[in-house]
């Protein structure tokens, strides 16, 4: 969104609340059915997505979609780094150009901090994703490793270097968003405690969490805490809440796919998050600052998006689907033989095989059976943590569009 100095044409605009409660209403205390129906379904399908398949493949599956989320959160700011970029920058093989080395740096470190953030999770170690010293946290590992280039801050008339991991906290980091006013500088640290305060999820069922997810993500990007990387850090942040609300699903769906694609059109997510600015309307609209009726619409808006990647994700993840899949692509290989499907179906079911394993799935003499499966690791299809190791499952980007079509959409 298109920054302003704080300043600027204030005379023309109504001094905003600078109290945390102008963010209310924080939450939807009574849903209409159309939510709490979507809720109940939402729940149901991400306990079942990927839930067929071995943990050692839904382990490499949610790796894919971690450069995926990353791609689409990349989209929505306006950068367009391919998947196979992304894929090469972990390895370290980044740009020579400055300005796309950075964008392929911002890549590598969202996906870094979205597998800390599942990590946390499986060993049971992730904090409360709405409070301060987690959304602090999320800032700071994004930026962890940046360059100045990629910290200092330009436009609006103001230059300096933002510090990772803090608050905004001085005039120069005032900026108006669009057509929002977040909090000056000087209140954030008031504003974040009462976001914690309202969005803490010790005692709330796991309905009620997954219920504050959209609001939390529109209020975290309303309150404007940081001065840059505000909406990362938000699409983080709602990656952890899903996981605490019982909707992460292991990491095998992405929010940030389903926000910049929208339900019909790719421009709905500024859209909705500048309807859910909107002031209250009159006595009818709720009790708070903001609009509880947009509030309302958002929370739908949301949830419907999230429900729609769930739903997409568990269709291609679905084993026979994939199974089929793996026989197209080997069909139109001109280096793998027929064969080879039957090693990748195998690791598909069991996670893992030993190479000595492969003339059996074969059906090949060993030595046949060996140069097949040597073909289809130099594809970079299967792959091992040692030289001589089980192999498992991998899915490099030349594969994609035959494994998981429509997974990605161009800029």
């Amino acid at each position: 969104m298109k920054e302003k100095s704080f300043g600027q044409n204030m005379d023309k605009r109504k001094a905003p609340l600078e109290t945390g409660d102008r963010i209310e209403p924080a939450l939807l205390e009574e849903a209409p059915t159309e939510i709490t129906d979507i809720v109940a379904e939402l729940s149901a399908k991400a306990a079942t997505l990927g839930t067929a398949l071995h943990p050692r493949t839904a382990s490499n599956l949610a790796g894919l979609v971690r450069i995926m989320n990353t791609y689409y959160s990349n989209l929505i700011e306006g950068h367009h780094t391919r998947p196979r970029d992304i894929e090469r920058a972990l390895t370290g093989e980044l740009h020579q150009d400055q300005k796309r080395r950075d964008l392929e740096l911002e890549a590598t470190a969202h996906v870094r901090v979205q597998a800390e953030v599942d990590r946390l999770f499986a060993d049971g170690r992730l904090p409360d994703p709405t409070s301060s010293d987690f959304i602090l946290y999320l800032h700071r590992e994004f930026y962890r490793d940046a360059p100045e280039s990629m910290l200092r801050i330009k436009g609006a008339g103001r230059e300096f270097v933002m510090e990772p991991g803090k608050w905004r906290s001085r005039p120069e980091h005032d900026v108006a968003v669009g057509q929002h006013i977040p909090p000056s500088s000087n209140r954030v640290p008031d504003f974040m405690s009462y976001f914690e305060r309202r969005y803490h999820q010790q005692g709330r069922g796991m309905g009620s969490r997954i219920l504050a997810l959209p609001a939390a993500h529109h209020r975290l990007n309303y309150i404007h805490p940081f001065a840059d990387g505000n909406g990362r850090v938000s699409r983080l942040m709602s990656h952890a809440m899903a996981h605490t609300a019982g909707i992460g699903a292991h990491g095998l769906w992405s929010v940030s796919r389903g926000l910049a694609r929208g339900l019909e059109s790719r421009g709905e997510y500024k859209r909705m998050m500048d309807y859910a600015d909107t002031p209250r309307q009159n006595d009818l609209d709720g009790r708070g600052n903001l609009s509880l009726n947009a509030l309302k619409d958002f929370t739908l808006w949301f949830l419907k998006v999230s429900l729609d990647q769930v739903t997409f994700m568990s269709g291609l993840f679905e084993i026979d689907a994939l199974a089929q899949r793996f026989k197209k692509y080997v069909a139109q290989s001109d280096t793998l033989k027929p064969e080879s499907s039957r090693l990748l179906e195998e690791a598909l079911i069991r996670g893992e095989f030993d190479r000595g394993e492969a003339a059996r799935i074969t059906g090949m003499p060993e030595r046949s059976a060996r140069r097949v499966l040597n073909d289809v690791v130099a594809e970079g299809l299967l792959a091992s943590t040692t030289e001589k190791g089980p192999v498992s499952l991998r899915f490099p980007t030349d594969s994609l569009e035959t494994f998981f079509p429509r997974l990605y959409v161009q800029a």
